[in-house]
């Protein structure tokens, strides 16, 4: 089942479901009233019908009352040619006036017999209804025009006695539709009106019902980790200030929760960096312990070449206090990251420095392969750069066993909008139980070292908007990828 290509706001479906809910009582109203209105003006048309047949009924009487009173079923054409049209004319109905037997002896449209394919005479159920003494017989009858209700009745003299039979036809589908068209039109104009009135109403509705949300959502993305967050305020005691409620205390226990893993990570981070320290200071204080030791033998005994030996424990004492001091060196750097003084630099330049700096290394072939045509301009700390690249040649080098012919590949591209930076060994590669300890600022894979130099490159990478990343292979190599943005005004 294909998927929608969009999701509806939760404003949007409240409104559509507003919307739909509109239509749906309109709807089901409309019916409602279409089938009443329907029943209805049924019933009303035929007491309607019922009147205009006494009112014929009673100026046919009127008219014989005026004549005597009485009359033969032969004069009945004679007498009433001209009054049938008349009555059919003031009443709207068709009128036909018909012998006792059921001939027709006069009609107000006679046209309408064979346009309509009535017979002239009357029917035979008609007849038999009239002449078991009902005062009244009606026949309904339906033809490609419509339905047509037919009534009949004797019309008496003014002694009681029949002297013809009279019929009025009308077309039911006209009394119908006329009247239902003029309902159904003024319901439509009735429904458009309060459906954009509803539409308006709607719309400012789910507005309202959103707009509290979406304030909420707006302070919601404000909000910072680390920092001092202002709660959020709500006057009513409904859902939404329920789900304020909520929100103000899970903001205090995360930001409680926060602060106690920020100082938990920095106490455990120290209490490493403090470890390392200190394993790093003791490894030379043996060494150096026992040749204090050894020197104060020699002086006791009285050794010949105990000037010999004070000036190598003098060498020796200067190497390692030397290392010492570069190890404290190095922790102090990594703990007091200078902040970066960011500006245009071009990379290549700084690459290409590196490179004259380490090229006459002792054992290693290192090539630079340059793939760009402009600048490789990148906005970050020029001094800060100049040690990444430093640190990862100088790495690349320390990888490679003394017994092969080492080569180091410095390549730089551009990939998109970003800067690439690679340098590649053919060293030993990292083992992959070690790879995911790479940047970790106490882990090295050198018997000598202090572990800081990748964590350094990978902060000042962070710090400059890019990533480092690198693939390994044991016994093959080792290639470390930096991306970084390109510069643009």
């Amino acid at each position: 089942m294909a998927r929608f290509a969009f999701r509806l706001t939760l404003r949007q479906r409240i409104y559509f479901s507003m919307l739909t809910l509109i239509l749906l009582s309109f709807i089901v109203t409309g019916i409602t009233a279409f089938y009443n209105f329907k029943n209805q003006e049924e019933e009303y048309n035929l007491s309607r019908l019922s009147r205009k047949e006494m009112a014929v009924q009673e100026s046919m009487r009127y008219f014989l009352a005026t004549n005597g009173g009485f009359m033969a079923t032969d004069s009945v054409p004679i007498f009433f040619s001209d009054k049938v049209c008349e009555l059919a004319d003031v009443h709207g109905l068709a009128i036909n006036f018909y012998s006792l037997r059921g001939d027709l002896l006069i009609s107000s449209s006679t046209t309408d017999f064979d346009a309509l394919g009535f017979t002239q005479r009357i029917d035979y159920s008609v007849m038999k209804q009239l002449s078991m003494g009902n005062s009244r017989a009606e026949m309904a009858k339906d033809i490609d025009h419509g339905t047509y209700i037919m009534a009949y009745w004797y019309f008496r003299d003014i002694e009681g006695k029949p002297i013809a039979i009279t019929n009025v036809r009308y077309d039911k589908k006209e009394v119908d539709e006329g009247e239902l068209r003029s309902f159904l039109g003024q319901l439509t104009q009735i429904y458009v009106l309060l459906f954009v009135g509803a539409s308006l109403l709607a719309f400012v509705l789910s507005n309202y019902i959103t707009s509290s949300l979406q304030k909420i959502g707006k302070r919601m993305q404000a909000l910072e980790l680390g920092k001092r967050n202002e709660p959020l305020e709500w006057q009513s005691d409904d859902e939404i200030g329920a789900l304020v409620k909520e929100y103000n205390r899970m903001m205090k226990e995360v930001e409680h929760s926060a602060s106690v893993l920020a100082r938990s990570e920095r106490e455990s981070a120290w209490r490493e960096m403090a470890k390392q320290v200190a394993h790093e200071i003791k490894n030379p204080l043996t060494p150096m312990k026992l040749r204090v030791q050894h020197l104060s033998r020699s002086y006791d005994g009285g050794d010949e070449d105990f000037q010999v030996k004070l000036v190598a424990f003098r060498d020796a004492m200067i190497e390692q206090i030397d290392a010492l001091s570069k190890i404290a060196s190095e922790f102090s750097n990594f703990a007091k990251m200078p902040k970066a003084q960011n500006q245009v630099v071009n990379l290549h330049e700084i690459i290409s420095g590196c490179f004259d700096l380490f090229d006459k290394s002792e054992g290693v072939e290192i090539t630079y392969d340059n793939h760009l045509e402009e600048p490789a301009l990148v906005y970050a700390d020029k001094d800060q750069m100049i040690r990444v690249f430093n640190n990862l040649v100088k790495n690349a080098i320390q990888a490679i066993p003394k017994e092969a012919n080492g080569a180091i590949q410095i390549r730089l591209k551009k990939q998109g909008e970003e800067i690439v930076a690679e340098v590649c060994d053919n060293g030993s590669g990292i083992p992959e139980e070690m790879r995911s300890k790479i940047f970790e600022p106490n882990f090295t894979t050198k018997s000598r070292g202090t572990g800081l130099g990748l964590a350094m490159v990978q902060n000042i990478v962070n710090q400059t908007n890019g990533e480092i990343s690198f693939a390994t292979s044991e016994n093959k190599g080792t290639c470390f990828k930096i991306r970084l943005p390109l510069y643009s005004d």
